[in-house]
């Protein structure tokens, strides 16, 4: 069980993405001790923290907290991050010797002109990459994720290219949730998985050439042929989602019950069992149209014919 704390949502982005919608505005970011109450609470039951928001290190006593994390004995902690702070060496110094050890930066496009576009933050782009590689400099773990919109969903080829050439240790492609801002510019935001489908293969397959684990998020697997074991869902482990103002236990049931959704098609699929459909969000705005049954065996798929 890993433990998924959200600090707070406040954030020095304003993407058009943001799941978190007006929680900046609404939510106040957490006290030092309640943070350090979920990590004494949380400990018996992981060893594995993620720091996340909106965007934490925005967070006046995040390092505090992460220290913190430390003496508790959290063997992996790590922050999701936009990157943005991360290029400042004094901060990411600060941030190493408190306990952090993984990074999990948000990069959205291969030039500064998409990824500010995306994030809404002129100058965002060249910290971010210089966040990345400072951290990499450090001896971080670096496992980027890219939210794939209709703004950026021309450019996923090259950013795999960027990010191979970055030297990080995992590059996933998260489809975009519908919620929150990205729900509210829906039309604008969210590209159809038909439009997405021979973009994200070539970027995934740009990261698979170079070696680097590569993922998807949120792709049904009718939309995954080829790339069946690049679904990242299989791998997700079990995660508690400290969330604010609501805790999500078991944020993989969470997703299988209230947050994704199954169509007509999807009983005659073969994949029906593995597969947890798109985001509910999605069809309730595109429909099911796009979504064609499989009839191939699954375990060949995923190699479990072996």
């Amino acid at each position: 069980m890993r433990l998924d704390l959200k600090v707070g949502f406040t954030c020095n982005n304003l993407c058009t993405f943001c799941v978190q919608g007006d929680k900046r505005e609404r939510i106040t970011p957490r006290a030092l001790e309640e943070m350090v109450d979920i990590l004494r609470e949380s400990r018996a039951r992981t060893s594995e923290v993620v720091f996340t928001g909106g965007e934490p290190t925005v967070h006046k006593d995040l390092l505090r907290a992460v220290a913190a994390a430390k003496a508790l004995g959290y063997r992996v902690i790590q922050l999701q991050t936009n990157g943005r702070r991360l290029c400042h060496e004094p901060y990411l110094e600060a941030a190493v010797r408190a306990g952090v050890n993984q990074i999990s930066p948000s990069l959205h496009g291969s030039t500064p002109e998409i990824h500010d576009a995306v994030t809404r933050a002129p100058g965002a782009w060249q910290q971010t990459k210089r966040g990345i590689e400072a951290s990499r400099r450090h001896g971080l773990q670096v496992i980027t994720n890219s939210v794939v919109t209709r703004q950026n969903l021309h450019d996923l080829p090259a950013l795999a290219r960027l990010l191979v050439s970055l030297d990080v240790q995992q590059i996933q492609f998260a489809f975009v949730h519908p919620e929150g801002t990205a729900l509210r510019e829906f039309e604008h935001v969210v590209p159809r998985f038909t439009e997405a489908r021979p973009l994200l293969h070539e970027a995934l397959d740009v990261v698979r050439a170079a070696g680097i684990t590569a993922f998807a998020e949120a792709v049904p697997y009718c939309f995954m042929r080829g790339h069946e074991l690049q679904v990242v869902e299989r791998v997700i482990p079990d995660t508690r989602v400290v969330d604010k103002p609501i805790t999500i236990a078991d944020y993989t049931a969470y997703r299988l019950d209230e947050g994704k959704a199954k169509g007509p098609a999807c009983a005659r699929c073969s994949f029906d069992a593995v597969c947890e459909g798109p985001w509910r969000e999605y069809p309730d705005g595109y429909g099911w149209d796009e979504f064609e049954p499989r009839a191939d065996d699954p375990r060949v798929a995923l190699g479990l014919d072996r």
